[in-house]
């Protein structure tokens, strides 16, 4: 059975700001995952709606490259990496517990997917999907430095059970993910996303999330609270007062085509009201 293949590559290339394929080097990989952040925003709508979110590569394909929308890991990484694949990359899935904003040692369910590349014989993670803190550039894997990214440093730890992904904030090395390298196939991404798309405990079906970086920020909007955060500055916070706010937040700062659906519009209505 053959690999699943873009049906518009060069669109694809095109919205990352490139008019020719390039090769796969290390500064092409760099310019992908800074790009892809800023291209194609973190965004749950899918969820809130009610509806299936599809993960195989032609409705992802559909729904990210023509429909003017995002998605999270188990889309945009699943896009992300193929495009590496077809550009040459020597790179494949693999899959992490999210533990940012849990307390610290916690062990949560594998509901977050990211690709392993190697160039020249290096590893590297790369992400393109983890919201509001996604690294903004790939990471070495073998290596416990802090590791500089246009954005915020990372650094990986490596321990019994795998590694484990720290951003510096503030003054403070927060852990964002568990991960190991072991092999996926894609009932296991099927698996993922069914949890982080259905049951009632996911924080997907229960909150609005989108995120898109930019040269030196990144913007964030959770339920009804928009952000921006820019390096070296304190953010900027405001609550967004009705869906129709919303609706132009969702348009103007993250570039998100909102679908037409009743069941969206009351759960986004839901969901900004004050508490």
């Amino acid at each position: 059975m053959s690999e699943p293949r873009l049906t518009n590559r060069a669109l694809y290339l095109q919205r990352l700001g490139f008019d020719a394929t390039p090769a796969p080097t290390l500064d092409t990989l760099r310019q992908l995952q800074l790009r892809h952040t800023g291209a194609f925003p973190f965004e749950n709508l899918t969820t809130l709606s009610g509806e299936p979110v599809l993960i195989d590569l032609a409705s992802i394909e559909q729904k990210v490259l023509h429909q003017g929308r995002g998605g999270y890991c188990y889309e945009l990484n699943y896009l992300y990496l193929v495009l590496l694949q077809e550009l040459g990359f020597d790179a494949r899935g693999i899959t992490g517990r999210v533990v940012m904003g849990q307390p610290e040692g916690a062990w949560t369910a594998r509901t977050h997917r990211l690709s392993l590349v190697t160039v020249d014989g290096v590893r590297y993670i790369s992400d393109v999907g983890f919201g509001g803190m996604v690294p903004t550039a790939p990471l070495l894997l073998d290596s416990p430095a802090e590791q500089a990214t246009p954005h915020e440093p990372y650094r990986i730890e490596q321990h019994m059970d795998g590694y484990t992904l720290r951003a510096k904030v503030g003054e403070e090395w927060r852990a964002m993910y568990i991960f190991d390298l072991q092999r996926q196939e894609d009932i296991d991404y099927s698996v993922g996303n069914w949890y982080v798309s259905t049951h009632p405990q996911s924080s997907f079906v229960k909150q609005l999330m989108v995120a898109r970086t930019g040269e030196g920020w990144r913007r964030t909007l959770n339920n009804g609270s928009f952000a921006i955060h820019t390096i070296g500055r304190d953010s900027e916070r405001r609550q967004v007062a009705d869906v129709q706010e919303l609706l132009e937040v969702l348009e103007l700062e993250f570039g998100i085509q909102v679908p037409a659906s009743a069941t969206l519009g009351r759960t986004l209505a839901r969901l900004i009201e004050p508490q």
